[in-house]
């Protein structure tokens, strides 16, 4: 499969990539018109590596997308937010990240 810089940055969890990418102007939303987003493939990621390696979840990848602007609140192409994709398929860390993230006040 060919991935965009920023799809295989998340794919390699390589945070100071993504960093990279996203200064230069890179597309924190880039769905590559599927829907597929950089947040959902992170979440699909880490619930991959949890269960393949047995180490516990992590969200490292899942919180620092919506801090550099990706919408928690996208659905996917069936109306499915990413928290409670998150939930369904276990990745309860990141599904709390994206809920307080959401739920965070206002500061403007």
């Amino acid at each position: 499969m060919q991935w965009s810089p920023g799809h295989e940055a998340v794919e390699t969890e390589d945070l100071p990539r993504l960093r990279e990418l996203f200064d230069a102007g890179h597309d924190v939303e880039d769905d590559e018109g599927d829907g597929w987003t950089l947040l959902r493939h992170a979440i699909d990621v880490e619930i991959d590596g949890h269960y393949q390696s047995g180490q516990p979840l992590h969200a490292d990848v899942t919180a620092y997308l919506p801090a550099r602007g990706a919408d928690p609140l996208r659905s996917n192409t069936g109306g499915v937010l990413p928290a409670d994709e998150a939930e369904q398929r276990g990745h309860w860390l990141a599904a709390e990240l994206i809920r307080a993230w959401v739920a965070r006040p206002c500061t403007t």
